[in-house]
C-alpha cells in the first residue's frame, strides 16, 4: 500500500482504507470561490461552457440546460446580470474513506428580495478522485430555521450517513425510488405533508384535466454516479440527505386548443409541437430523515430545485 501527500497536506491511502476529512477547510473555501466565480461568468455570458467544469450531478444538469436555453433566447448574454455573492460560509466536512469525497457549504446569498425573508444557500461539493476538481453537485435554498445542526466530532468534522445506512428511518439510497413512487401513487406514506409532497401531488391532480388539456406525469429514480444520494448526520441522530429524481410531464391538447410553449422550453425542443409536448425535468430534493426508531419517523422534504432539461413535440 502506497502513501502520498496531496497538495492540501492530507494523506492519501491508495487502497482507500483510511478515514480522513473529505477536504481541508481552506480547500473547501477555495472550491466555493471557484464555483461562484465560474457561475457568475457563465450567467453573465449565458455560456454553459464557462462553468461546466465546476458543476456536476443534479445541479450541473439543471444549470447546463438552463444556460443552453438562455444562450439561444438571449444570444448577446444576460443584460440583467447581477453577480452572485455567497458569504458567511459554514462548512460541514464529513470524514470518510475512499472516493468520491464531498462536503456542504451553508452560505448567505445576496439574492434575498428586499424586505423579504432571508434564505441560506446550501451547496454540496463533490470530488470524484485525487486528480479531479471540486464540483457543485446539489443546491438547496432553505430558511435559516430549516438548516439543521450537524453532528461533528471533537475536531469539528462531520459524519457521513451512507446510502445503505440502517441508522435512519429510510436509508438514503432508497429515497429516490421511494419519492418517485410516492409522487406517482401516494405510497409509501412516510413522507410528511408539505408543498413538495401532498401539496405537489394535489397540484398535479388539479392540472391533470383542464378544459382542452390533459397532463400526465411519469417519475423515475436517479441515483448513480454523481447523482448518488449524499447524507450528513444531524445532531439529533437523523440525517440531511440530498438526492435526485427525474420526471416527464406530457401535455396533450384537444384539436381546438393550441399548446403554449415558453421560450426557454422551446430552445430545448426537438420535433414539432402539434398536439403534444413532453418535458423532461431533473429534480433535486433535500430531506430531513429521522433516526431509526424516532417517535416521529416521517421524512420531511425541506427543499426542491428542478429544471427542464429536454423537450419533445409531436
Amino acid at each position: 500500500m502506497v502513501l502520498s501527500l496531496t497538495a492540501s497536506g492530507c494523506v492519501t491511502v491508495h487502497g482507500e482504507l483510511a478515514v480522513v476529512p473529505s477536504a481541508e477547510r481552506s480547500e473547501a473555501a477555495r472550491a466555493l470561490d471557484d464555483f461562484t466565480d465560474a457561475y457568475n461568468k457563465a450567467d453573465k455570458a449565458y455560456d454553459p461552457a464557462l462553468d461546466a467544469p465546476y458543476v456536476t450531478g443534479a445541479l450541473g444538469t439543471i444549470n447546463q440546460a438552463g444556460l443552453k436555453a438562455r444562450s439561444i433566447t438571449n444570444p448577446d448574454g444576460n443584460a440583467g446580470h447581477q453577480p452572485l455573492e455567497l458569504t458567511d460560509a459554514k462548512f460541514t466536512i464529513p470524514k470518510k474513506a475512499g472516493w468520491p469525497r464531498w462536503f456542504v457549504a451553508d452560505t448567505k446569498s445576496n439574492r434575498d428580495a428586499a424586505g423579504g425573508p432571508s434564505f441560506r444557500w446550501l451547496v454540496v461539493f463533490l470530488r470524484g478522485g485525487p486528480e479531479k476538481r471540486w464540483e457543485a453537485a446539489y443546491l438547496t435554498i432553505l430558511s435559516p430555521g430549516q438548516v439543521p445542526e450537524f453532528r461533528t466530532d471533537k475536531d469539528g468534522w462531520g459524519e457521513e450517513v451512507k446510502p445503505d445506512s440502517a441508522s435512519v428511518s429510510v436509508a438514503p439510497g432508497e429515497l429516490s425510488e421511494e419519492y418517485s413512487s410516492y409522487l406517482s401513487s401516494g405510497k409509501p406514506e412516510h413522507f410528511a405533508a408539505g408543498p413538495h409532497t401532498d401539496g405537489w401531488r394535489k397540484e398535479r391532480a388539479d392540472k391533470a384535466r383542464l378544459p382542452g388539456l390533459t397532463t400526465q406525469y411519469v417519475d423515475q429514480p436517479v441515483g448513480e454516479g454523481d447523482f448518488a444520494p449524499l447524507g450528513l448526520r444531524t445532531a439529533d441522530g437523523g440525517a440531511l440527505v440530498f438526492f435526485a429524481t427525474r420526471f416527464f410531464e406530457r401535455q396533450t391538447a384537444a384539436k381546438s386548443v393550441r399548446l403554449q410553449v415558453n421560450d426557454d422550453v422551446r430552445a430545448l425542443l426537438t420535433g414539432d409541437v402539434k398536439d403534444t409536448i413532453t418535458k423532461e425535468w431533473l429534480s433535486s430534493q433535500t430531506v430531513l430523515v429521522p433516526a431509526s426508531g424516532a417517535a416521529a419517523p416521517e421524512v420531511v422534504v425541506a427543499g426542491r430545485l428542478q429544471g427542464v432539461t429536454a423537450a419533445k413535440g409531436s
